[in-house]
């Protein structure tokens, strides 16, 4: 095993590692295609897996890729005796199975819950995974098992997880069971009321009333200049008419 091959798994690990949460024992499932090509190309997966990946693994696979291996009949043979020899995880299609691709891309769903590697040689289920983020893609090429770099998918998950805007789904999960647990569920959805503060009086009720200045307002200084003019006209008729009395 080369240097150079072992720095780069370990450096794609650590993505997996720091981005998506991936842990030991590492879970990795395995197609038909992959057992086959591990056959021919005298990869004893087993032994060689673990130390390529830096850590403890747990190979698997699923009753529809064993079911698929069987239908195919003595071709196959070898890759099936190397499947059954791995743990079979369950799936959602004990009563009608599926081909092999189909199945593994079902156990993949929701965010990969459970972390799992995917083991193929089929480039179009190849394709299938990249187009999903986290998920780790193994391949033999030249007689040799190659940990795929992380896709644009998984590139630009990444991404945007660094500039906050969006929560892994494990997360979620667990922030929402922590929520739970400590009963902070109900408190958030109830909307809180808000206290009125006691405050002084209006502001604009303390501004001073303006008078108004309307011809009502002008009316009864017109009707005092009147009754003084009257009052001057009757004091001089008296004041005359006194006068004119002590004349006769």
């Amino acid at each position: 095993m080369k240097v150079t091959r072992q720095k780069h798994a370990k450096k794609i690990m650590g993505f997996y590692k720091h981005n998506f949460h991936f842990r030991e024992p590492f879970q990795v499932l395995l197609d038909g295609t992959f057992c086959q090509a591990a056959l021919r190309n005298k990869i004893q997966i087993r032994e060689q897996l673990p130390g390529y990946l830096g850590g403890v693994l747990q190979l698997c696979t699923t009753r529809c890729v064993l079911k698929e291996l069987e239908s195919l009949g003595k071709a196959l043979y070898g890759a099936k005796l190397i499947a059954q020899r791995f743990e079979v995880r369950n799936c959602s299609h004990r009563k009608d199975p599926v081909s092999g691709s189909v199945c593994l891309l079902s156990m993949i769903e929701e965010g990969n819950p459970h972390h799992f590697f995917i083991a193929t040689q089929d480039q179009d289920l190849a394709n299938k995974v990249k187009k999903k983020a986290g998920i780790p893609l193994l391949f033999i090429i030249q007689n040799t098992m190659v940990l795929d770099k992380p896709s644009p998918k998984s590139l630009a998950f990444v991404q945007k997880l660094q500039m906050n805007q969006l929560v892994p789904e494990h997360q979620k999960q667990s922030i929402v069971e922590l929520k739970e647990k400590e009963g902070l569920v109900k408190q958030e959805g109830e909307k809180r009321r808000k206290r009125k503060r006691a405050g002084g009086p209006n502001p604009l009720s303390c501004l001073k009333k303006k008078k108004k200045k309307t011809q009502e307002g002008q009316e009864p200084s017109a009707e005092k200049k009147k009754r003084r003019k009257r009052k001057r006209i009757r004091v001089k008729a008296e004041a005359v008419q006194s006068v004119q009395n002590e004349e006769e």
